[in-house]
């Protein structure tokens, strides 16, 4: 949205309450033209108010850096330690989340670069994220498909666990810092939409960890993988339609 109205001249300020799923917009132009750049996103909105008085300033540039920095350096560790698992453990369930989390912490990277940017500079960022998701996803997929078909021994249940337990902490922790920022910048949304799927996903391999302990079988843990990735590439697509919009 942020993306959409920014470059129509005298929109003033935008801010966005994901809880109750609004957006307040401060303008001295047309309304119409507002609820048309709204439209093409077919996000089937309906306008509240023609006119708004009164808006609430995001964080500045710097609280904005500081928080990103503390969100890349936590799913940056949350990466490597969860590779490193899934390796040991041989979790596809661990590996996918944790390549999650590196597109994740490229997200927060270019995030970082995008503060304080241009219009343009920031469509360019998001669309360079979706397609490192949509890529990751890809891999993941194919490597899934191939487990599948030569089979193998099931994945250390326990591990998967704690170490998810571990990335749950670690994805709400970076959750309550993106919430406490309150910025209504598109690259600053895109990194609170991927920490929100992170912290389902990181139920999701723990639910399957139980079912692979109960079984004693790698099924469980694959098709946690496989859907873990097919939730990574429908991010990179909310991110790509959100760049090139």
């Amino acid at each position: 949205m942020r993306m959409a109205l920014d470059d129509i001249e005298g929109v003033d300020a935008m801010e966005f309450n994901l809880d109750e799923r609004t957006v307040t917009v401060a303008h001295d132009t047309d309304a119409a033209v507002i609820e048309s750049a709204l439209d093409a996103l077919n996000l089937k909105m309906t306008p509240l108010a023609d006119v708004i008085t009164t808006s609430t300033p995001g964080p500045d540039d710097a609280t904005e850096r500081r928080v990103l920095v503390t969100a890349l350096a936590i799913n940056a560790a949350l990466f490597v330690a969860e590779f490193a698992a899934g390796v040991v453990s041989r979790s596809m369930g661990l590996l996918a989340d944790s390549l999650d989390m590196l597109a994740d912490a490229s997200v927060y990277a270019l995030s970082l670069v995008a503060v304080g940017g241009s219009t343009l500079r920031k469509k360019q960022l998001a669309a360079a994220s979706g397609y490192l998701q949509l890529g990751l996803a890809i891999f993941g997929l194919v490597e899934v498909a191939r487990r599948f078909l030569v089979g193998g021994e099931a994945p250390d249940a326990r591990t998967m666990v704690v170490v998810s337990l571990i990335a749950l902490a670690g994805n709400a922790a970076t959750m309550m810092i993106l919430r406490r920022a309150r910025s209504p910048e598109a690259h600053f949304q895109a990194s609170w939409i991927f920490t929100a799927n992170d912290m389902k996903v990181n139920s999701l391999v723990i639910i399957s960890a139980i079912v692979v302990a109960i079984t004693g079988s790698a099924a469980a843990d694959l098709i946690a993988g496989a859907a873990i990735f097919i939730i990574v590439a429908n991010g990179a697509r909310r991110i790509l339609k959100l760049a090139h919009a």
